[in-house]
């Protein structure tokens, strides 16, 4: 097994201050903080289920808008991941999973490719405009997905198959996206070195 899979990233910008900490090989322990309720939710749901430990630590101007601060608490998740991840020696490397909440049903596939890339598809129209707890629009999944595929160089595929409640669908997008992960980050004692014919990845 991999030792020592842990990273923390520490973001400043003029818009939001993210302290982040990573293990890969944790229990799915959290400690979120992140002046955002529905997105602390939905990190506190992506740590259990993906069973990494993730301590955030983020202000920001929230007064403005939640997306900045959100967007970069998923550009600093991405790049944890990524320096957590190191060579990616002896990693089973993709993982599927499908994920329920009541009505709601989405499936997500997930490879640590080192090429990122990101489809999202399936939410159902005026989605992207839905305050969620009052503050958390649906759009702002699909920018967390951007911002965490795209730092953690990781290609991901997110499909909502069906849903109704913006919450349910939310909180099932996040959920699969991180029993997906969980399977792709996971040593496979199989493989041998790192899995790619071209032997990086």
């Amino acid at each position: 097994m991999t030792s020592s899979r842990v990273a923390r990233v520490q973001r400043e910008t003029s818009e939001s201050s993210i302290d982040l900490s990573i293990d890969l090989d944790g229990t799915g322990a959290s400690e979120i903080s992140t002046t955002v309720p529905f997105f602390d939710h939905m990190l506190t749901a992506f740590a259990k289920h993906s069973l990494a430990d993730l301590t955030v630590k983020a202000t920001g101007d929230i007064d403005i808008d939640v997306h900045h601060t959100v967007e970069d608490v998923g550009i600093a998740l991405g790049r944890a991941i990524r320096e957590a991840l190191g060579d990616k020696a002896g990693i089973a490397r993709y993982g599927d999973a499908l994920a329920p909440l009541d009505e709601a049903l989405v499936q997500a596939v997930v490879d640590l490719s080192g090429r990122p890339f990101l489809v999202h598809a399936g939410e159902p129209d005026g989605f992207e405009y839905h305050l969620i707890g009052g503050h958390f629009t649906g759009s702002m999944v699909r920018h967390v997905f951007e911002a965490i595929a795209f730092n953690a160089a990781m290609t991901v595929h997110v499909d909502v198959v069906r849903g109704r409640d913006p919450h349910h669908i939310a909180e099932a997008e996040f959920k699969a996206f991180a029993r997906a992960f969980r399977l792709a980050k996971a040593n496979d004692p199989l493989v041998s070195g790192i899995p790619s014919t071209k032997g990086a990845l």
